[in-house]
């Protein structure tokens, strides 16, 4: 079984991950345009990657939806940028390795054997969110 994810480190595929509930498949691209699973729910209009499997399990724990979170394997098929909504803003540089694109990217595998944050740190995550949601600030800065 694996371990919990380590916050910075990068996963052994040396990859881009993207964490969702969305049911995808391989070869399926996702697109900016598409309803965001943070924040308001707005039309997102980027796509959204890591290379470390911690950003990668927030994002498919803190997802919209009722499935099950899910983390693919993804591969660009246009350029990358920092993401600022952590780059800088949550900590120096971008040790998260957190990207966006407004290019679609296309789904190459699955990781299915991830673990999940601990109980408690899932919660304050989740209270911060709606806290900051309590005094309108969006989560992502899109």
């Amino acid at each position: 079984m694996a371990d919990a994810p380590v916050p910075f480190e990068v996963h052994e595929s040396g990859g881009y991950l993207h964490g969702t509930r969305a049911d995808l498949r391989v070869g399926d691209l996702l697109e900016p345009g598409r309803r965001s699973n943070y924040g308001a729910g707005r039309a997102a209009g980027y796509v959204y990657v890591t290379q470390t499997l911690d950003a990668a399990t927030w994002g498919a724990e803190l997802a919209a939806g009722d499935g099950p979170g899910r983390i693919y394997l993804v591969e660009p098929t246009g350029d990358l940028e920092d993401d600022p909504n952590v780059t800088n803003q949550r900590f120096p540089g971008n040790p998260t390795r957190s990207y966006r694109t407004r290019e679609p990217v296309r789904v190459v595998g699955e990781i299915v054997d991830w673990v999940g944050h601990p109980p408690e740190q899932l919660a304050a995550m989740r209270a911060h969110l709606d806290d900051l949601a309590r005094q309108g600030v969006e989560a992502i800065e899109d």
